[in-house]
C-alpha cells in the first residue's frame, strides 16, 4: 500500500462528478441524495471535508485547553510558589497519562468505533479542564493535569482511524495535515484567547472553567456530525461513498498481493523497521514541539522580557507560521503524488527537508540576542516542523483501516514519551545552569532523531500483517 496516487483513472475522477448506480441506491434506500445530477451524472458531496474542518477546530480547541497552563503559567508559578524543576513535572504529568491511554485507547477506537471515543474524550477533558480552574495548589492541579491527559487521550488516534476510513487514498496528506493543523492553531489561538481571558476576567481560574465549558459544547458537536462510516452520514450521496470505497476497496486488493491479513493487532508490527521509524519520527517531532509549547512562553517571559499581552501575540505568530506551514505541506504532498511521484520520493524529500531547517532555525535562536529575530526563527522552525503533520497519514499506510487505531496511538505513545522527559528535563537544564541555551539545543537533538527517521521510514506500501 502506498500514500495517496492518483493514477489509477476510475478511482480518481475530479471532485465534481461521478456515476451514480442503482445498486448503491438501493443500499442506501431512505437516505436522500444532497447534490443534484446532470445529463445521468451525479455530483460528489464533500461531507468529508466538512468533517475534517469539524476535527481542525476540535484539535485546535483541545490544543487552546492543553497550551492554556503554559501562558499562564508566569501567574501561576509565583502564585504556588514553584521552582523550574517543580514547574517542569507539572507541566510534565498531562503527558504521563495521555501517553500511558495511548495503546489502550487505540484499541478501543479500532473495537467501537472513533465517534464514541471521540466524544467520551470531549466531554471528559472538559470536564478537567474546568477542574483545574479550581486548583487550590500544585497538587491538586497536577493531579487535573493528570485528568485531562486521560480524557484527550482518543482525540488524534480517533482522528487517524477517520482519515483511513472517510479519505480517499488521494487525499490522506491534506487530511492528516487538516486533522493535525489544529495543534499550532490552538496554540496560536490559545496564546491570544487564554492571554485576552485572563485579562478581561482578572482570572486563570475563570479562564480555565470558561475553556472547559466550551470544550463539552465540542463533544455535542462531534457527536451531532461525525460517524464512523460514510455510509452512515446522512449527507453522503451515492457518489461520494462509491468513491471513498473504490479507494478502498483499491487499496484491499494491493494489501491482499503484499501478504496482508488485515488481523487486528500490534504485536506483530514490531519486527518491522518503518513501524519504529514512524514511533521514534514522532517522538523527536515532539521533543521540538511540546518543548516549545509548554516552556516557550515562559522562555519568551524570562529570557527575552516580554510581558503577557507580547506573550500571547509572539506565540500567536510562531504557531500561526505551524498551521500556515501544515496546511502547505499537506498541500504539496497530495498534489506531487497526484504527478506520479513516489510515497518515499515525496515524503523523505518534504520531511528530510523540514528536519534540516527545524535544525538550523533552533541552532540560530540559541545565538541571537534580538528578542524580535528570535521570534522570526521560532516561526520559521514552526512552519517547517508541521510538515511532519503528514505523519498522521502512516498509521493508515502502514495498517490499513483496520490497524490505523492502534497503530495511531502506538505512534501517539511514542511521542508524547517525549511529552513527559522534555518539559522535566527542560526544568532541570534551566534550573542548573539558568539559562535556556542547553534546552534549545536539547531541542536540536530532538530534531536530528526526527531527521534521521523520516529517512528511514519505507512510505510505498502496507506492512503483511
Amino acid at each position: 500500500m502506498s500514500l495517496p496516487n492518483t493514477e489509477t483513472a476510475n478511482t480518481e475522477t475530479p471532485d465534481t462528478e461521478t456515476p451514480s448506480t442503482d445498486v448503491a441506491s438501493t443500499e442506501t434506500a431512505g437516505r436522500p441524495t444532497r447534490a443534484g445530477s446532470k445529463d445521468g451524472v451525479q455530483r460528489r458531496t464533500k461531507v468529508r471535508w466538512k468533517m475534517f474542518l469539524l476535527l481542525l477546530v476540535l484539535v485546535s480547541v483541545n490544543y487552546i485547553d492543553r497550551g492554556s497552563i503554559s501562558v499562564a503559567l508566569p501567574i501561576i508559578q509565583k502564585e504556588f510558589n514553584m521552582a523550574p524543576e517543580l514547574v517542569g513535572l507539572l507541566l510534565s504529568a498531562f503527558f504521563w497519562t495521555y501517553a500511558l491511554m495511548q495503546i489502550p485507547v487505540g484499541w478501543l477506537i479500532d473495537k467501537f468505533g472513533p465517534r464514541k471515543v471521540m466524544t467520551a474524550s470531549c466531554v471528559g477533558w472538559g470536564a478537567a479542564t474546568a477542574a483545574s480552574g479550581l486548583a487550590g495548589g500544585f497538587l491538586s492541579m497536577f493531579i487535573a493535569r493528570l485528568g485531562i491527559g486521560v480524557t484527550e487521550a482518543g482525540v488524534m488516534p480517533a482522528g487517524g482511524k477517520l482519515n483511513a476510513i472517510w479519505m480517499h487514498k488521494s487525499e490522506r496528506g491534506r487530511g492528516a495535515t487538516i486533522l493535525d493543523a489544529g495543534a499550532p492553531l490552538g496554540a496560536g489561538l490559545g496564546g491570544i484567547l487564554i492571554a485576552g481571558l485572563i485579562a478581561s476576567t482578572g482570572s486563570w481560574r475563570t479562564a480555565f472553567i470558561i475553556a472547559g465549558a466550551a470544550t463539552v459544547l465540542m463533544g455535542l458537536a462531534v457527536w451531532w456530525y461525525v460517524r464512523d462510516n460514510p455510509r452512515q452520514h446522512r449527507g453522503v450521496n451515492d457518489a461520494e461513498a462509491e468513491y471513498i470505497e473504490a479507494s478502498h476497496a483499491a487499496e484491499d486488493a494491493e494489501a491482499e498481493l503484499d501478504g496482508s491479513k488485515g488481523k487486528r493487532a500490534l504485536l506483530p508490527y514490531l519486527k518491522f523497521r518503518s513501524f519504529w521509524a514512524m514511533c521514534f519520527g514522532w517522538l523527536g517531532f515532539n521533543g521540538v514541539f511540546y518543548g516549545l509549547l509548554t516552556w516557550g512562553p515562559l522562555y519568551l517571559a524570562q529570557a527575552k522580557g516580554f510581558d503577557l499581552k507580547t506573550i500571547g501575540w509572539s506565540t500567536f505568530v510562531i504557531f500561526g507560521a505551524g498551521f500556515v506551514g501544515e496546511i502547505l505541506g499537506g498541500t504539496i504532498a497530495d498534489k506531487w503524488r497526484a504527478a506520479g511521484a513516489s510515497a518515499n520520493r515525496v515524503m523523505r524529500t518534504l520531511l528530510g527537508t523540514s528536519s534540516v531547517v527545524v535544525i538550523g532555525g533552533l541552532v540560530g535562536v540559541t545565538v541571537v540576542a534580538d528578542p524580535t529575530t528570535a521570534v522570526v526563527l521560532l516561526a520559521v522552525v514552526m512552519f517547517f516542523l508541521r510538515w511532519v503533520g503528514l505523519f498522521w497519514s502512516i498509521p493508515s499506510i502502514l495498517g490499513g483501516r483496520t490497524n490505523a487505531g492502534v497503530l495511531g496511538g502506538a505512534m501517539n505513545f511514542s511521542g508524547n514519551i517525549s511529552g513527559f522527559v522534555t518539559p522535566i528535563a527542560v526544568g532541570l537544564i534551566v534550573g542548573a545552569t539558568g539559562s535556556y541555551t542547553w534546552a534549545l539545543l536539547y531541542f536540536v537533538g530532538s530534531a536530528i532523531i526526527m531527521g534521521a527517521s523520516v529517512l528511514t521510514l519505507d512510505y510505498n506500501k502496507r506492512l503483511p500483517v
